[in-house]
């Protein structure tokens, strides 16, 4: 019984961040879809934040570096919705609680951060 319970938490848990990345892409004019897609649903966060296709490769291809890349990308992420510095470290540190706040919330898409 209590496997069952857990395996509904869990499948809640999923819906709920898949729900959270459609509304982040919709809401940044990006098809919803996309963020089933494991490399394109990069492509498309890359495109949300205004860096070029091919950061993909190098979050891909470099090892212990591509954290920074990483962090940098959820940084700029949360900048293109108009969030701060104190957002991004709850994007980082308690996601299954931040990206709904983002996706699901009233946070409205601002541009991409990385152009500025």
């Amino acid at each position: 019984m209590l496997s069952i319970i857990g395996i509904l938490f869990y499948l809640g848990f999923v819906v709920l961040m898949i729900a959270s990345a459609w509304k982040i892409n919709t809401k940044a004019n990006q098809p919803g879809w996309a963020c089933l897609i494991p490399i394109y649903s990069a492509i498309v966060t890359l495109e949300i934040i205004g860096k070029p296709w091919w950061w993909i490769l190098l979050i891909i291809f470099l090892p212990g570096i591509n954290l920074i890349w990483l962090i940098w990308m959820v940084n700029l992420l949360s900048k293109s919705f108009g969030k701060g510095t104190g957002f991004t470290f709850g994007l980082i540190f308690l996601p299954f609680i931040f990206y709904p706040i983002l996706g699901l919330g009233s946070a409205t898409y601002q541009g991409p951060a990385g152009l500025k």
